[in-house]
């Protein structure tokens, strides 16, 4: 095998390093029939009127990152209002997380083994069905499309969603604060977690919710996806 050039050796290593610090493209796509408000952290918010999408560029390494949507919002021309679900401080751009009850998709980039880790999480409620994966490379795609409106416990109702227990009582028991191990599944977290059997259903559900994909792919977020249902009616999990 003949040595390689200077020139070759540099053009390898650049294209190493491009791959290793690619900027991900997240597309956020709402097919609900009714209005999602649309917010990532990193990355704002967006109106979004049924079969609309926006499309946010992620760089590389961002880490405890996610995306949700609000549901019946009301902005003035400054970007200032309010939504009954997954509000972020009153601001249609939004600069921190949102207020449960939202269903998150989650993600951190270029991590351990130059992997990206995603999720979709219930651990701040539930309020517009969704399926989150990647775009390309065979990576698994996670749906969370079941009626958990219309069937939340009446412990856990909220306006427009329903609450992870975790929000209501505060416990260790549900919020698992005390520590990992500290904390197991209960009959509220059963109950996330046999509808949406991918999903986060309390703090510590790590082994079964836990996804990764080789760094480099692009992600898209659909809310109500084809073939699911809208917030009150019942949803099945399929495959793209």
């Amino acid at each position: 095998m003949s040595c390689l050039t200077n020139f070759q050796f540099s053009s390898i290593l650049f294209t190493i390093l491009f791959i290793s610090t690619h900027a991900a493209l997240f597309e956020i796509r709402n097919e609900c029939s009714y209005t999602v408000w649309a917010a990532a952290s990193p990355g704002g918010g967006r109106r979004l009127d049924p079969w609309q999408s926006w499309t946010i560029n992620v760089p590389a390494g961002t880490a405890m990152a996610r995306i949700w949507g609000r549901t019946n919002c009301n902005f003035d021309g400054s970007g200032r209002g309010q939504c009954k679900t997954g509000d972020c401080g009153g601001l249609l751009e939004c600069r921190g997380w949102g207020a449960p009850p939202n269903t998150l998709a989650e993600y951190a980039l270029n991590q351990f083994g130059n992997m990206d880790f995603y999720d979709i999480s219930l651990v701040d409620g539930f309020n517009i069905p969704m399926v989150f994966g990647p775009t390309s490379g065979g990576c698994h795609n996670i749906w969370c499309t079941a009626d958990i409106n219309g069937q939340c416990p009446n412990e856990l109702r909220a306006p427009g969603g329903c609450n992870n227990p975790c929000t209501v009582f505060k416990t260790n028991e549900f919020c698992c604060t005390q520590g990992y191990g500290t904390c197991g599944p209960t009959d509220f977290s059963r109950f996330f977690k046999s509808r949406c059997p991918d999903s986060y259903s309390y703090p510590q559900d790590d082994p079964s919710s836990t996804f990764t994909c080789a760094g480099g792919a692009n992600y898209r977020v659909v809310f109500c996806p084809r073939g699911s249902p809208h917030l009150e009616m019942v949803g099945s999990k399929s495959q793209e």
